[in-house]
């Protein structure tokens, strides 16, 4: 059970790193990063995860520009050294801890490959643990997540054509989870489920010299089991982050979808220094389709793929036959506005079920 990282001082239980703290099968440890151009027309997440209990890894990068989606994959068996994070053609590379990570796709037979380096604009924030429960009180999600936003170099190429990306218009973030969360294929069902309303809203709102992170988790008549607004500096500052009491919301929907087209956010700590911010979408990027997010029966995140397998699709999303697809969680790339100044960052959204606050009812 040893691996090279247990000549590290790293460890939190008394066994060896390989061996979480916890049994259950769907323990997770993941990278997930995004990146969109200020212009709205090129939005980029990926993402990298490593399943211990089923032995298992896997990797996508999504593409979103214009109609299309689209997604290299992959899939391998968990081998000993924790620090090989690369899955087939696509790794992630910890440059400098909490300051500088790199994502490649090495060239592939899917026409998507890239090396893009993150460098922070503000120190990461360790956010509040997220902890739901299903039937009989199970807890299905028990995990911890840090979070940062940054600006993006390097290049992408897409069919042979390549775009450089440069810092001063390709902004974006990133962050690491780890924990419990449903992974790999489908469980015995046990006592069946009540069903709950699962609204989640997530925005780290990057501007020039600052950044606002906001987190909302309600129940279908409002009530919250998760919040948090933020308001942090750069570190060479040396501001401390600041609460910014209770955010509240209004979503525009594009008609008869939960894809928001438009939002407001507010905050209890109302005075000069932070009024409301307006959101507007610049582009959709679902992911649910292909990345291992959603519903498809054949990739799933953690799901045993073979010892590897490397795949991926484009999807047309004007095509009729993939609108039964674009459900679930979006990840949506935002023009941010407040009192004058402009900001850019993610406007994530997961509404499951009705939801008394934003009129939204039925399943999806």
């Amino acid at each position: 059970m040893l691996s090279p990282l247990d000549d590290y001082p790293v460890h939190q239980i008394p066994a060896p790193v390989r061996e979480v703290a916890t049994s259950d099968r769907n323990f997770y440890d993941r990278y997930y990063f995004n990146c969109g151009s200020h212009d709205g027309d090129t939005f980029l997440v990926l993402g990298l995860g490593q399943y211990p209990n089923l032995g298992t890894a896997d990797a996508f990068a999504l593409l979103r520009r214009g109609d299309e989606h689209r997604v290299v994959r992959a899939s391998k068996e968990l081998g000993a050294d924790r620090l090989d994070t690369s899955v087939g053609p696509l790794r992630v590379e910890v440059v400098e801890g909490l300051r500088r990570l790199r994502f490649v796709v090495e060239p592939n037979d899917h026409g998507l490959s890239l090396d893009l380096t993150f460098t922070s604009a503000m120190p990461a924030t360790l956010e509040p643990r997220q902890i739901l429960r299903g039937a009989a009180n199970r807890v299905i999600v028990d995990a911890c997540r840090l979070a940062q936003t940054g600006r993006w170099s390097g290049t992408f190429t897409v069919d042979g054509q390549t775009t450089e990306v440069t810092p001063d218009r390709w902004w974006g973030t990133r962050d690491r989870s780890w924990g419990i969360r449903p992974s790999g294929e489908g469980e015995p069902a046990g006592r069946p489920a009540d069903f709950h309303t699962l609204f989640w809203l997530y925005l780290p709102i990057q501007f020039a010299d600052h950044t606002v992170m906001v987190i909302v988790q309600e129940d279908e008549a409002g009530n919250r089991s998760l919040e948090e607004a933020l308001l942090l500096w750069p570190e060479e500052t040396g501001k401390p982050a600041e609460q910014l009491g209770r955010p509240d919301f209004t979503i525009e929907f594009h008609p008869g979808t939960r894809v928001p087209k438009s939002g407001t956010i507010r905050f209890t700590r109302r005075d000069d220094k932070l009024p409301e911010i307006t959101a507007e979408i610049l582009v959709t990027a679902h992911l649910g389709v292909g990345t291992g997010y959603g519903f498809d029966p054949g990739w799933r995140h953690g799901m045993y793929q073979g010892a590897l397998k490397v795949d991926g699709e484009t999807v047309d999303l004007t095509d009729p036959a993939q609108q039964g697809r674009l459900i679930g969680i979006t990840d949506n790339f935002a023009r941010f506005t407040r009192d004058g100044q402009v900001g850019y960052g993610l406007f994530e959204l997961l509404a499951v079920g009705p939801h008394r606050t934003t009129g939204l009812t039925g399943f999806l």
